[in-house]
């Protein structure tokens, strides 16, 4: 009786272990990783100094060697920024290449190219590796095992700044409409009109994917209501000049501030990687696939004619 008592026992612990690991959609809390919503971000207990220094910028993090006195005038970034200035980083096969700002006046939050300067500046392995990073992920690659690079600049293939192998960003990586891989909207590419979800399918994409990032964007405009918004997204980022364009960069698919808890619309759901939607292998259900779909629209259920396929 003590041995079936023990099983039992053992058996009901493998599954709540299961249901935390995977959560329940748009519950709340999810599982975090390390007992931080930050973390691998938490920098072995740094926190938010490992990124951010409030008092003094880079050079108040301890990089003496940077030789830019503005450094860390943007988002008190704590990193040296100074061996990237003027860089071009090339991603995508090669065919997306981003002009990295000349200096630490040019950096702007809402740059494209700027918020790729920021993440390379811990991310980069080839130019100036960044001490306490380990080099690869903090999690586990769910169903292969293992671990993923996050020193760009020491994955197979990638070699100085020729990230060849990595996701495109930048000003010419941008989410347009019209074509067999895009949504069936209104505006997009390089024009001054944001994204909106306007189309049947895109409509009902959101109502099956209630974590997709286009229901967490603040709207600006009027013209269209969709999914209970009268609008339904801001431009992905706005490049360099001001002028508005769907463009990918970091940020776009990564929330750097929480690794494991999605939330939109006062609803958590389980992450991981920093991805900035709801992204759980382990359940068996598509909400990986939902995710890409934020984009890739032409790939959707939705847009096939697949309508009532769930996202988890």
């Amino acid at each position: 009786m003590k041995k079936l008592s023990l099983l039992i026992l053992v058996a009901l612990t493998a599954a709540s272990l299961a249901i935390a690991q995977t959560g329940t959609p748009g519950t709340s809390p999810p599982t975090v990783y390390g007992g931080d919503e930050l973390g691998a971000h938490n920098g072995y207990g740094r926190g938010c100094v490992m990124c951010h220094a409030p008092h003094g910028g880079a050079l108040g993090n301890g990089a003496s060697a940077t030789t830019d006195p503005n450094n860390g005038l943007v988002a008190l970034w704590g990193e040296n920024l100074t061996p990237y200035y003027g860089k071009t980083v090339n991603f995508g096969g090669g065919s997306y290449a981003v002009l990295l700002p000349s200096g630490a006046t040019t950096v702007s939050i809402s740059d494209t190219n700027s918020i790729v300067l920021l993440c390379l500046s811990c991310h980069d392995g080839s130019i100036a590796k960044v001490s306490m990073m380990v080099g690869h992920t903090y999690e586990t690659l769910p169903v292969v095992g293992g671990t993923a690079p996050t020193l760009f600049g020491l994955t197979q293939g990638n070699t100085g700044l020729n990230y060849n192998n990595e996701h495109p960003v930048g000003p010419t990586a941008t989410v347009s409409c019209g074509g067999s891989h895009s949504w069936d909207c209104t505006g997009g590419g390089n024009t001054l009109q944001p994204i909106e979800m306007s189309g049947a399918a895109s409509k009902v994409f959101l109502t099956n994917n209630a974590a997709s990032f286009w229901n967490a964007e603040t709207c600006t405009s009027s013209t269209t209501t969709t999914w209970g918004y009268t609008c339904s997204s801001n431009p992905l980022s706005t490049p360099t000049g001001g002028t508005t364009v769907n463009a990918v960069t970091c940020t776009t698919c990564h929330d750097q501030h929480s690794m494991s808890v999605w939330t939109v619309k006062s609803k958590n759901y389980t992450t991981m990687f920093f991805i900035k939607g709801y992204y759980d292998p382990y359940n068996g259900g598509n909400s990986v696939a939902q995710f890409c779909r934020n984009c890739h629209g032409g790939e959707s259920n939705e847009m096939k004619g697949l309508m009532n396929v769930p996202t988890w």
